[in-house]
């Protein structure tokens, strides 16, 4: 059988992922979307302005919610600015695409098409709904189907990326199928929590944002390891952690914040969890 005649959800945990996302209606993640119609489902990068505490109380926390989805916005142009010179003939794929805003992004970056796969059904839908309100369904499509196993064609993308979504899955098995799905020389980009295996095993910390998302977050080394296996050499290697701290710290005096919080900040601050950018080419 083909992977589009398997079923997209394969196994128990699959499931538990999926139906996790496909009931999620986290305001931390909605509420931001709504000022622009880019709804990501990622963290943000670099300093935020620290004007937005000292507003009006009627309109601090609108503030503090515009500047947060800033931060989140900064982040995706981060990743997309590694992903090289992209041409509007190339496609590219959003791997664990969210609600999409990334690939959004992509489209209006660099004019291609791009599709993005999620096993949840729920953020499909309303990935490609949002799409079509903004004007670009002709050119950024959303399938649910696993990133394990797509059954898109062979060589068929010019860049790929996961935006903190690796955690969910094998990282052999994932970047194995990105090296299917990339043309020579493809570019792959993901930004990702990892935690510090020079330091140890998950600490106390990692291990509550890893039951807080039902993931499993991965070591730094394990990327490297996966990635040499499967013909990536990594280009460029950025530790964003320093830059991720401000948004976390602003994240934690919003009307959104969901408790986990305190530990990301704990994580990173004490050196046990890492916020990492790799770029890596196929070879």
């Amino acid at each position: 059988m083909t992977s589009l005649d398997r079923p997209v959800l394969r196994t128990a945990y699959q499931r538990s992922v999926a139906d996790y996302w496909d009931k999620e209606k986290d305001p931390v993640n909605l509420r931001l979307g709504e000022i622009d119609g880019l709804f990501h489902h990622h963290y943000g990068i670099g300093d935020f302005d620290p004007a937005v505490l000292e507003a009006p109380g009627e309109t601090r926390d609108d503030a503090i919610i515009a500047e947060m989805h800033r931060l989140e916005t900064a982040q995706a142009d981060v990743l997309l600015d590694h992903l090289g010179p992209i041409s509007p003939g190339d496609r590219l794929l959003d791997a664990g695409c969210g609600r999409g805003g990334t690939s959004v992004m992509a489209h209006q970056r660099f004019g291609c098409r791009v599709d993005g796969v999620s096993i949840s059904r729920q953020q499909v839908e309303f990935a490609n709904a949002q799409a079509a309100r903004l004007g670009v369904d002709g050119h950024v499509t959303y399938h649910e189907r696993n990133m394990l196993d797509t059954g898109f064609e062979t060589g068929a993308f010019a860049g790929i990326w996961n935006n903190e979504s690796t955690m969910y899955v094998d990282l052999t098995e994932l970047f194995a199928e990105h090296a299917r799905q990339l043309a020579p020389g493809g570019r792959y980009v993901t930004i990702t929590g990892c935690y510090n295996d020079v330091t140890g095993g998950r600490s106390r910390a990692v291990s509550q944002i890893d039951q807080h998302y039902i993931c499993n977050i991965h070591a730094r080394g394990d990327y490297f390891k996966a990635l040499a296996a499967n013909g990536f050499v990594p280009i460029n290697v950025v530790d964003l952690t320093a830059a991720t701290i401000p948004y976390w710290e602003l994240r934690a005096r919003s009307s959104v914040a969901t408790g986990i919080e305190d530990p990301f900040l704990t994580a990173y601050r004490e050196g046990s969890f890492h916020y990492l950018l790799i770029a890596a080419d196929r070879v």
